[in-house]
């Protein structure tokens, strides 16, 4: 069991947002850093406002530069955040443009998760941890999805854990923002439902990866 208090904090103009504040003794280092990473990016949002020009997407030198040269790159960017999220933690990432690797598609992470041997379907049994990536409204045939975001803890629910959503558009435009038991994905209204989890692996000695 993975104990945890009610936080409020303060975010962009003086809002408060509460979230559920993890007892991380248990975590592996790498799950307690990407927990931590994300939680600090919680009020984050786009620059200009009301456009998807962000920070995250411009790390990986993905998108169109139609921001007003800020260093912000303009892309839809939940993929984005949460694979900036992993690499910042010390995950194994590696990010293209290309069939097999993290990018902006939110697919990206069920296909890296399949090749990975990281991927859990909603239904499998599995129990989410705190530092997988959730995946919403997946289509394997299509090879596409509607959203991720980073797990921080388990509600009892498998199929509804507590996130941070990058790109999430409940308390603005395009923020970063926290999911209370979301089973569904952050848009305004019903979005789509989660279809599974990826988790993270750390670099092994060998080269290869090892899942944490």
């Amino acid at each position: 069991m993975i104990a945890f208090v009610l936080v409020i904090t303060l975010v962009g103009a003086g809002a408060a947002v509460a979230y559920h504040h993890f007892d991380r003794s248990n975590l592996s280092p790498l799950r307690a850093s990407i927990v931590s990473i994300a939680q600090g990016q919680v009020g984050y949002a786009t620059d200009p406002s009301n456009t998807y020009c962000n920070k995250f997407s411009a790390y990986w030198n993905a998108g169109i530069d139609d921001c007003g040269g800020n260093g912000n790159l303009d892309e839809e960017w939940c993929s984005d955040f949460a694979a900036w999220v992993w690499k910042q933690a010390g995950a194994v990432v590696a990010y293209q443009l290309a069939p097999g690797f993290l990018n902006g598609n939110s697919a990206s992470f069920y296909v890296w998760g399949t090749n990975h041997g990281t991927w859990h379907p909603v239904g499998s049994g599995y129990v989410p941890q705190p530092g997988d990536v959730a995946v919403y409204g997946l289509d394997s045939s299509a090879v596409t999805a509607v959203h991720v975001a980073i797990v921080i803890g388990t509600t009892g629910d498998n199929a509804a854990p507590d996130v941070i959503n990058g790109d999430g558009d409940r308390t603005g435009y395009s923020v970063v923002e926290v999911g209370n038991s979301q089973a569904y994905a952050d848009v305004k209204g019903k979005g789509a439902p989660l279809s599974g989890y990826v988790s993270p692996s750390s670099p092994a000695p060998s080269g290869n990866s090892a899942s944490s």
